[in-house]
């Protein structure tokens, strides 16, 4: 569990709610089903109708990296790496054949592989950059949905604004009814203001950062099995391995 994230979720809220108590308001005028509705429904929809489904969904499912990002392989990837250049450097590169059923990262898999078949180390950077990028651009298109909300939801929520001044203009003869229109006005707005600044571009950019980490990780084990293919000594491909730190 990723505290600080869960810790900056929270603060942001609380900082709202007690500037909203010290102003002398109450919790229920920020509780309007209609803004939120408007504001949220409208917001998912224009990302849906931008990204599509597949990246939507992509996208969606990223969301628990916020809080649950994924293991950090950085220790155990160097402590891999030692070992593979030691044992290709002792017994060649077909004795890494061994190390592949036991990886699980279908990268990393991927490149062992392309070791062992002999591949030309210029060929397997150019396979292995063309997955890198496939990869990047696949990962920061969904991360871009949070983006996207976060531009489209202050605009629904100027949206709800006149929405709800409408709802106003067309009671004035009733005043009973002229609170909810105004409250929901003025509600809308900070619902997609706060949503946007609060939640949607925040998550976007730590998506962002978790995808770059990843990418770079992936440029690092290029390099890596560039190395082993090149038969470089395990010195060399540990002092490459210190420059991505």
């Amino acid at each position: 569990m990723d505290w600080a994230s869960l810790a900056g979720l929270l603060l942001g809220l609380a900082g709202i709610l007690a500037g909203q108590a010290l102003e002398g308001g109450h919790l229920d005028s920020l509780l309007q089903p209609a803004a939120f509705v408007i504001v949220v429904v409208g917001t998912l929809g224009s990302v849906l109708l931008q990204s599509g489904m597949a990246t939507f969904l992509r996208g969606a499912a990223m969301l628990r990296w916020v809080f649950v990002q994924p293991p950090d392989l950085s220790r155990t990837l160097t402590h891999d790496i030692s070992i593979w250049s030691t044992t290709a450097r002792r017994e060649g590169l077909l004795s890494l054949e061994r190390f592949i059923d036991g990886v699980q990262d279908r990268f990393t898999a991927k490149g062992l592989q392309l070791v062992v078949d002999g591949v030309d180390p210029y060929k397997m950077r150019e396979i292995l950059e063309v997955d890198i990028t496939t990869y990047e651009r696949r990962e920061r298109q969904a991360a871009k949905i949070w983006e996207a909300a976060g531009g489209y939801a202050p605009t629904i929520g100027i949206l709800g604004a006149v929405l709800g001044l409408i709802h106003v203009m067309e009671n004035l003869t009733d005043p009973s009814r002229l609170g909810g229109g105004i409250a929901v006005a003025f509600v809308a707005t900070i619902y997609g203001v706060g949503l946007a600044n609060l939640v949607f571009l925040p998550i976007s950019n730590k998506l962002k950062t978790i995808v770059a980490d990843e990418v770079r990780r992936r440029e690092m084990l290029t390099d890596v099995f560039c190395s082993l293919g090149n038969g470089d000594n395990p010195r060399v491909i540990e002092e490459r391995i210190q420059a991505y730190r």
